[in-house]
């Protein structure tokens, strides 16, 4: 049985949640806000015309601005509000309904691995509980063998960063590099964000 979501729980108890996050977002696009910075970063790890996967893509902000960057972009969430919103909003990638605990690509006709996985926007704190290794297999699982999975979230959201890193090596994923933030700061023991860059285990290194 499949264990409710974090995120799910928050919008059970409050199921204005949601449309209040995409009015948000909404509001900060139209405000000239600058929402592009983990789609930069992301941008510069990738050759032309790459695959990405964005993981818990919300209402596409961070998966859009890749996909008019040239790359070919696949979103899912656990939330079907968010990616209506994805889907008015951002045309042309793929957006889906699903949970990451379940990531199944291949059997939803998506079979192509991905050159980058993002996980951005706290995604991870926002699963189910007990679920952040399953959820990170399956992330490396859709890379390429040499692609990568990128990761980020607040240190301040429970889930501490040795924990992640120690639930990372159990799914099989190698760090890379660790930020601050998404333009590349030193992580430090004051960070209040951590930015991850892990690789698959099982690919061979230079």
């Amino acid at each position: 049985m499949r264990k409710t979501t974090r995120w799910e729980a928050k919008t059970q108890a409050d199921p204005q949640h949601s449309h209040w996050y995409v009015e948000r977002f909404r509001r900060m696009t139209a405000d000239g806000a600058d929402l592009a910075g983990e789609a930069r970063m992301v941008d510069a790890m990738l050759p032309r015309g790459g695959r990405v996967l964005d993981a818990g893509c919300g209402p596409g902000r961070v998966g859009s601005e890749l996909a008019t960057r040239g790359h070919t972009v696949v979103g899912v969430d656990v939330d079907p509000v968010l990616i209506d919103a994805a889907l008015a909003d951002h045309p042309g990638p793929t957006w889906l309904v699903g949970d990451l605990a379940e990531l199944d690509l291949p059997a939803r006709g998506v079979a192509e691995p991905f050159d980058v996985v993002l996980c951005a926007g706290n995604v991870l704190t926002f699963v189910a509980d007990g679920t952040e290794v399953e959820v990170l297999r399956r992330l490396g699982r859709h890379t390429r063998p040499d692609g990568r999975v990128v990761v980020g979230f607040g240190t301040d959201r429970g889930y501490a960063v040795d924990d992640f890193l120690a639930d990372a090596a159990s799914a099989g994923l190698r760090l890379d590099a660790t930020f601050a933030t998404w333009d590349l700061r030193p992580f430090g023991p004051s960070a209040g964000f951590v930015v991850a860059v892990l690789s698959r285990a099982d690919a061979a290194q230079d």
